[in-house]
């Protein structure tokens, strides 16, 4: 497992952490690190933790009025077949934002988690298969 000071944080503010929790971890293969719900938990994926902060939490009430709208800014997440990745996610019942987008990097398609948070599944291009070849 990764040392705790060698984890990538990110915050996402969310509008009901159990339901974050549920999403990422059956889902997106995250496993739950601590919970404090229903103001915050933190899910693990690889060096990636995700900070879920509920609306009780002190992240989110630090949070600028400005700031509250999202943006573009989202978590990367590498996959090894994003066709299978989309089929195994419409089959639990959850949309997408868009299209495949493919370039020379790879393929990508966004989704949101249940607060709005976006979400790339990402399938990079001309990868090594795994056997080295």
């Amino acid at each position: 497992m990764t040392p705790p000071d060698q984890f990538a944080s990110v915050r996402y503010i969310v509008d009901d952490v159990q339901t974050a929790i549920d999403f990422y971890t059956t889902h997106l293969g995250f496993t739950l690190h601590t919970s404090a719900a229903p103001a915050f938990a933190d899910v693990i994926r690889g060096p990636l933790r995700l900070l879920l902060s509920g609306p009780a939490s002190s992240g989110a009430r630090a949070t600028p009025n400005d700031a509250s709208a999202g943006g573009r800014n989202r978590i990367h997440l590498i996959v090894d077949d994003l066709d299978a990745e989309i089929g195994r996610l419409r089959t639990a019942g959850l949309a997408f934002r868009g299209d495949v987008v493919a370039g020379p990097g790879g393929r990508q398609v966004l989704l949101t988690d249940p607060a709005g948070n976006l979400i790339e599944l990402f399938e990079p291009a001309n990868r090594p298969a795994r056997d080295g070849t």
